[in-house]
């Protein structure tokens, strides 16, 4: 006799129970020593503790022993010696290096936190733009001069190592710098937060530019080389489910079975605090098949089907933000988010199982902030768990959901207000689409008790938007399924109150939202006194060599990567964002097409009485927003025609730096002289890149919006040039654009000869931009006409006053001093105190 199998089955999973889809094979994360009853004294879990104990690594600190580390993994993890070691190998040894002196910490921090059991924050984002992580951790460290004499003795030069490590492909613009800001100065501030993402394999893409000047996508193969600083966690593994079927048991429970299952498999991060042990943890999910390699189909000759499942999983984190004007787009953007959630949420109640503690103590122990509506299905995904797997009554299950979560709106544009097709929701989860549907009636109940009779109000607050389909509104079940509500800045989180969210607030009272304005990464030398120093001349020529010095090295990888000179004794202007109508990347473009037509204008004498000036531009586009694509292959073309100019191009310049990531933006920041934030009023939640500027001593060309207005008021108002129409006007604009139009040649002559110029090919094929030209000749949402005139006088204010190099320099100064307050370590001790109340725990 011999064991048989069902050929049928074969290289499928085995079949699903209840424990299976918890599985976690048990790791040192989270570990507790058991304590002996008899002395008090923790228990050695496994063999001798000193032999242990005298192999548990030191940090390397000191220069030899940081080389001989470097070597040891020269050696031991690359298999390389000094005879062939090129720079991506001096890199990929020095990176590990740091590695094993952040695990040291790690592993510390983890045993200190599982000893304690604090109450932790969970921060769940579907981007974290880390950046590269070798230079942060080293000056987190404090080591970055240890390792470079280091590395010099080993003839390898630390800058040509920092310049080999790739952007991680993890994020896309200021939500996802703003979550790594925070998980950095969570570590900081000794708080236990731990981050929850998607290891995306290639990225949102890499941007590639056409001969014609339009966006092109590529996969941006980030992971091509191996990632030093993660961890694959082959043993934190969740099995997730899609489709099937959910039979109801009764009112509130029900069985979800069938349908496909993958796998989630952990990779982790280490994240390091400024000056302390505290390292805190990123979490990333890649989805694995269930079932692998089908070798029956493949060995039957049937190639696609053997990698059919393989294909299917992995696609889940393939790439970030899959472009959605397909159904299969969709679905698969639908399946990220569920994913994401309900690996995090296993992982989270596992890691709170290991307490001992009763569900009903959850949010005594877990906080978890929901980073926009993305992350929003963790509500109905908790409320499964709780009802389905523990057996838990609905009414405190709710209870405990909405204790536990908490939800940051970035947006008050109702088109940028997240909504799922119901039918999409109930084919790909139909567990959760019933337990949407009976939260929404018990909540509309509620809301009837409360608003008798008042059924607009009950269909504006309806978490289902009528329609065909309907749509499941994410925004409104984030907000009632979180105990709290903020916005970033104060106007957006003035707006978020009386307009998207003004029935909720009605109904929950306004205490329920509130405000943290965002933060960025600090300065930590901000309080040594800079102010006192301002009128200081030695100080004001130590401060213009240094912004000098920047605007070289920006000038430097414009020359080495696109074969361009720019001039750096002129004005450099930056606006640097993803492109998008209301960040109005098209008013500052139009804007300088009128500077060019103005030169050409000009008589050789009034020209030279002209401040030179270089224009910046850098940003993704979305694959499918087509405007925005052809902002960009505006701002290409006029670039090709201005610079080459003979008459102009010393005085007016242009480039469009492809391929945006926080490592160019760490060039660009510091060159800037001014920076634009000129997004309509009331459309910017608060924005980050303006904070980051100013920091860096670059002035403010902005409108009356997000955070620029908090900035104001700390530089002071003297040192923005704010120019446009107010967020009150702009609904009564709007509404006379509509009803009420009025010829562009008639309202804004100067913008109309500028549309015209394109329009009639001054720039290339005029024909190919009639869609952009026209959002602006036609109903004009986002104000370009209105706002046209008062953004080139305050363009005009700023060449008046770069003329006056003294001043100029005083207002940088002043500007970056008075930065103090747009820290991310200011922002997150306001979620900890003021939200996740949660306290500083730190690693002795």
């Amino acid at each position: 006799m011999t064991s048989t199998i069902d050929p049928s089955s074969i290289g499928k999973p085995a079949k699903n129970t209840k424990s299976s889809q918890r599985r976690h094979v048990r790791t040192l994360t989270g570990y507790t020593p058991e304590t002996d009853a008899a002395t008090g004294k923790e228990k050695w879990p496994v063999g001798d503790e000193k032999a242990w104990k005298d192999g548990i690594p030191a940090l390397t600190t000191e220069v030899p022993s940081i080389t001989n580390s470097v070597v040891h993994h020269v050696h031991t993890s690359l298999a390389r010696q000094a005879y062939n070691l090129d720079n991506l190998g001096a890199y990929q040894a020095s990176a590990l290096s740091v590695r094993d002196n952040l695990l040291v910490k790690w592993n510390e921090t983890q045993l200190h936190y599982s000893r304690k059991a604090p109450k932790r924050a969970y921060y769940l984002s579907l981007e974290f733009l880390m950046g590269r992580t070798l230079d942060n951790a080293l000056l987190n460290l404090g080591l970055k001069d240890k390792y470079q004499e280091g590395i010099d003795k080993l003839g390898f030069n630390l800058e040509d190592l920092l310049d080999q490590e790739r952007d991680a492909g993890l994020g896309n613009g200021g939500l996802g710098r703003l979550a790594a800001c925070y998980l950095d100065s969570s570590s900081s501030q000794e708080l236990p937060v731990w981050g929850y993402g998607l290891r995306y394999k290639y990225g949102i893409f890499q941007q590639l530019i056409a001969p014609d000047g339009s966006q092109l996508e590529a996969p941006d193969p980030w992971l091509e080389h191996d990632n030093p600083w993660e961890l694959p966690r082959t043993d934190v593994t969740y099995q997730i489910r899609f489709y099937g079927h959910a039979e109801r048991l009764d009112a509130s429970k029900a069985i979800w079975s069938g349908g496909q299952e993958v796998i989630a498999m952990a990779y982790d991060t280490m994240i390091p605090g400024y000056d302390t042990k505290n390292t805190n943890n990123l979490r990333l999910w890649e989805s694995k098949p269930q079932r692998g390699f089908d070798l029956q189909s493949f060995n039957a000759g049937n190639y696609e089907r053997a990698v059919e499942a393989s294909n299917s999983a992995e696609a889940i984190t393939s790439v970030l933000y899959p472009n959605d004007h397909t159904t299969f787009g969709k679905e698969l953007r639908l399946k990220q988010q569920y994913f994401w959630t309900a690996a995090s949420l296993a992982d989270i109640i596992r890691r709170f199982k290991n307490l001992g503690k009763p569900l009903s103590e959850f949010p005594d122990f877990v906080a978890i902030q929901l980073n926009d509506t993305h992350p929003t299905l963790a509500v109905p995904e908790l409320m499964r768990i709780l009802v389905d797997e523990e057996d838990i009554p609905w009414d405190q299950a709710w209870d405990i959901v909405t204790n536990t979560f908490f939800f940051t709106n970035h947006t008050v544009l109702p088109e940028a207000l997240e909504k799922w097709p119901v039918p999409l929701m109930t084919h790909l989860l139909p567990r959760h689409m019933q337990i949407i549907f009976d939260i929404n009636l018990i909540f509309l109940q509620a809301v009837e008790r409360k608003f008798p009779g008042d059924r607009e109000r009950l269909a504006r607050m309806s978490l289902i938007e009528e329609g065909v389909p309907q749509q499941v509104r994410m925004a409104n079940l984030a907000c009632i399924g979180s105990r709290k509500v903020n916005g970033v800045a104060e106007l957006h989180s003035e707006l978020v109150r009386a307009t998207i969210m003004k029935d909720f607030v009605d109904f929950y009272g306004v205490s329920k939202f509130s405000n943290v304005t965002n933060g960025i990464t600090p300065r930590r030398w901000l309080d040594q006194g800079l102010l006192e120093h301002v009128d200081n001349p030695a100080f004001q020529k130590k401060w213009a060599v240094v912004k000098q010095s920047n605007k070289q090295r920006l000038a430097h990888y414009v020359e080495t990567t696109l074969g361009l000179k720019v001039n750096t004794n002129a004005m450099f202007d930056v606006q640097i964002k993803r492109l998008h109508e209301y960040k109005r990347q098209t008013l500052n473009i139009m804007g300088v097409i009128h500077r060019y037509l103005t030169l050409k204008d000009m008589t050789p004498e009034e020209r030279k009485k002209v401040n030179p000036k270089v224009v910046f531009f850098a940003g993704k586009a979305a694959p499918g927003y087509y405007i925005a694509k052809l902002t960009i292959r505006l701002i290409v073309n006029v670039a090709r025609i201005i610079n080459e100019d003979p008459e102009t191009k010393d005085l007016l310049s242009l480039y469009f730096l492809p391929d945006y990531s926080v490592s160019l933006a760490e060039i660009l920041i510091p060159a800037s002289d001014i920076s634009q934030h000129i997004s309509t009023a009331g459309t910017e939640a608060s924005g980050t890149s303006n904070m980051k500027f100013c920091l860096n001593g670059g002035l403010l060309v902005g409108t009356v919006d997000g955070a620029n207005i908090e900035i104001a008021e700390e530089v002071g108002e003297s040192n923005v040039f704010f120019f446009g129409h107010l967020t009150p006007a702009v609904e009564d604009l709007r509404y006379q654009h509509l009803y009420h139009p009025v010829p562009i040649e008639q309202k804004c002559p100067p913008l109309a000869r500028v549309l015209n110029e394109v329009s009639a090919g001054r720039f290339g094929d005029g024909g190919a931009y009639e869609p952009l030209l026209n959002t602006v000749r036609q109903n004009d949402y986002y104000l370009l006409t209105e706002d046209f005139d008062s953004y080139i006088q305050a363009l005009k204010l700023v060449d008046e006053a770069y003329q006056d190099r003294t001043e100029w320099i005083k207002k940088s100064i002043k500007t970056t001093a008075k930065m103090g307050k747009f820290s991310s370590d200011r922002a997150i001790q306001d979620y900890a105190q003021e939200y996740w109340n949660i306290e500083s725990t730190k690693v002795e």
